[in-house]
């Protein structure tokens, strides 16, 4: 139970001497226009409209649509809303939009729901568990690459959309994908999922599903022909006698600590939810880790350097992921500049007061990850890439969560260990294979909805080694 705070609490100060909260101001914030506050320019530009806004400090209140929402800027803001006192800052469920395909699932849950659904899911993202995906990944990742050819121009996002959603349909399912395919249900539902939470999201949340728009018409078509394709595969899991040791048979078989059971529901939630929103994060790294050692042929030479020594010819596997150091302080890095899920939202349970400022119960609180991420108290020349900015010595100069591309705390990524993984698999599989010429824009658009998408295909055109 959340404590509530009593009438002297809230005229007392606190042991950091914080002022009393009753005492406090409300944080300072930019002037917004009648009843939209400041809507539009969040709406339009979320990354220019946060630089903006640090101007005022790091603790910024603003309006949007009627809300009151209040950015924390600061690595120290970000540790205790997630980390120390998650208790007092709650999941926003409004921030789910796009997700309720699968509204049971661990992404949408609260309280005793996400608590009994984590502990029971937990067994499968063990480190141990985890390594024993590693073959598949590569394999996939090669796979992919027997495809490629010299000279071939692709488009990065779309590619690694397909082996993303083939590696973990098989890892986590035991369900075999063509990794090259973009025919059939499970794709088609990715993509009408990708399209509900991309931007326009923003302006199509109020359109309820059976509205006949071309893009609800489009994904009630696809859940459809998904949910078909999931109960067959349910259907003949439970009524097979092999022993499946991958998540969909702890869906269907795992009681937790407490007696924990999925529903029906949450079976089936769980499964569009693993496969669908676990996928495009991951496809996303991918895209822009590729992207920047296209445009940084330095960086490029001193990781296929690692690559060739390490591997010698062969294909990566889980024995050499812990010498792969370049290629895992790249991937940081690419993380950094283009985290996939770029902004995370709470919303405060009570009053609570930050660097001097009252923040009162119900306001949304915003963590964006793309500006602390490129915050110059943290990180020298921050707008560059340089991967050796994560060596021992110079991350340990920094604050934790100055970093935070998988959240923090107990609702941090429970996919974090799968994720990066298969991002270091990949990466070093396809870049010891060929080398990238970007042929899009360094520096693109973005269209920013429940995650940081390219406006536009990143094409490169690969050249074998």
């Amino acid at each position: 139970m959340v404590a509530r705070h009593s009438a002297d609490d809230r005229h007392a100060e606190s042991a950091d001497g914080e002022p009393a909260i009753d005492d406090a101001p409300l944080p300072p914030g930019p002037d917004g226009y009648p009843i939209v506050g400041n809507t539009i320019p969040v709406v339009r530009d979320p990354f220019d409209f946060y630089e903006t806004i640090a101007e005022y400090g790091d603790v910024v209140r603003y309006e949007v649509a009627g809300r009151s929402f209040t950015a924390l800027l600061t690595p120290e803001h970000v540790e205790r809303v997630l980390v120390e006192e998650p208790w007092r800052f709650e999941r926003w469920e409004f921030a789910d939009v796009g997700l309720d395909f699968a509204p049971e699932g661990l992404l949408s849950s609260d309280r005793e729901q996400w608590q009994g659904q984590r502990q029971l899911m937990q067994p499968m993202f063990t480190t141990d568990r985890i390594r024993s995906y590693a073959d598949a990944m590569a394999g996939y990742a090669d796979r992919v690459a027997d495809e490629w050819s010299d000279g071939q121009t692709l488009a990065l996002d779309e590619a690694f959309s397909e082996l993303t959603l083939a590696i973990l349909s098989k890892t986590l399912f035991d369900l075999e994908l063509d990794p090259t395919a973009a025919d059939g249900a499970i794709p088609r539902a990715a993509r009408a999922i990708n399209e509900r939470t991309g931007p326009e999201r923003n302006l199509t949340m109020f359109v309820p599903d059976w509205v006949p728009t071309p893009g609800n018409r489009r994904y009630n078509r696809a859940m459809r022909d998904v949910d078909a394709v999931l109960g067959e595969l349910i259907e003949r899991r439970r009524s097979s006698d092999r022993d499946a040791d991958d998540l969909l048979s702890l869906l269907l078989t795992a009681t937790g600590p407490d007696g924990y059971e999925l529903s029906e529901a949450e079976i089936r939630d769980n499964l569009l939810t693993f496969m669908f929103a676990g996928h495009e994060t991951t496809a996303l790294g991918l895209t822009y880790t590729i992207m920047l050692l296209a445009t940084h042929d330095d960086v490029a030479a001193d990781l296929r350097a690692e690559l060739d020594d390490v591997l010698d010819g062969e294909t990566p596997g889980i024995e050499h992921v812990s010498q792969l150091e370049r290629t895992e302080r790249v991937i940081r890095e690419a993380l950094r500049l283009y985290p996939p899920v770029f902004i995370l939202f709470r919303r405060a349970t009570e009053d609570a007061v930050f660097d001097g400022y009252r923040v009162p119960e119900g306001t949304i609180l915003t963590f964006p990850q793309f500006h602390v991420h490129t915050d110059d108290r943290f990180y020298d020349d921050p707008e560059a890439f340089r991967p050796d900015r994560w060596t021992d010595e110079r991350a340990a100069d920094r604050p934790e969560y100055a970093y935070f591309p998988f959240g923090g705390g107990p609702r941090h990524c429970i996919g974090m260990r799968f994720a990066t993984l298969e991002l270091q698999l990949v990466v070093a599989t396809l870049a010891r294979r060929f080398e990238f010429e970007l042929l899009s824009d360094s520096d693109p658009e973005f269209a920013a909805g429940a995650t940081l998408r390219p406006a536009e295909p990143v094409r490169v055109r690969v050249h074998e080694r």
